[in-house]
């Protein structure tokens, strides 16, 4: 079992607060889930974090990085946590206990990223982009968002949870995110060179094509031909501007 709980990281978008760090982190510690990394943190609250009790050797060995995209690129699903509000979401959304019995069947494909926003907003339209799909915790209507540490823990509950469903695996290997960030940008440059891509909505067509890609839910053998398809195309479109 530990292994697949080893396919699992958790990942945190630009946390602000000590406590919910150091919460989240003790929640992981608790139920045997032990890869965090965090994108953007705020520096002295993850100094501060990283003294908390019980979770001070999975904190010193959580993994920094600059931007979402580099810590899922070696994740082949991602998905993102939101409590909706007044969204307008462009991804399908699913409820905790659904999705959890969705990520546990992906252990056997590969490595899994869970990803939290800040405490303020959540996660940022851009960041969405990065998602498979997106899930969220069924709170009451009339208190829908929780404090960080707590979500964590929820979804991490769930996720432990000993069922058949946990012993089921896809067996398909999928593609990293890495791999489909790849094939996005591939198509986004031929799309530019085509004269598809508006300039002044460039940043909303971008989120869309990342969308569009991930719902392809290519296997890994397929990147390289999706690739190699793209590429000629786009050398066709820029030989023919000559």
């Amino acid at each position: 079992m530990q292994a697949d709980l080893d396919q699992l990281h958790v990942v945190l978008v630009a946390p602000r607060n000590p406590l919910n760090i150091g919460a989240a982190a003790r929640a992981m510690s608790n139920f045997g889930f032990l890869h965090l990394r965090v994108v953007n943190p705020y520096a002295v609250a993850f100094r501060e974090a990283r003294s908390a009790v019980g979770a001070s050797e999975l904190l010193a060995n959580a993994e920094e990085y600059k931007s979402l995209a580099e810590a899922v690129a070696d994740c082949t699903l991602v998905v993102g946590t939101t409590a909706v509000r007044h969204r307008d979401l462009q991804h399908p959304l699913k409820r905790l206990e659904y999705g959890a019995r969705v990520i546990r069947k992906h252990f056997g494909s590969g490595r899994v990223a869970l990803v939290f926003g800040t405490e303020k907003f959540g996660l940022a339209t851009k960041d969405l982009s990065h998602c498979n799909w997106l899930m969220r915790i069924p709170t009451r209507e009339e208190h829908i968002s929780m404090n960080l540490g707590q979500a964590v823990a929820v979804c991490l509950y769930e996720l432990s949870r000993d069922s058949k469903a946990a012993q089921q695996t896809e067996r398909l290997e999928r593609v990293s995110a890495g791999e489909v960030e790849r094939i996005s940008e591939v198509l986004l440059e031929a799309l530019r060179a085509s004269g598809y891509v508006n300039p002044h909505a460039e940043a909303l067509t971008e989120d869309k094509v990342r969308r569009l890609v991930r719902r392809l839910s290519l296997q890994a053998g397929d990147a390289e031909l999706w690739l190699g398809m793209l590429r000629q195309m786009l050398w066709k479109i820029r030989s023919g501007e000559k």
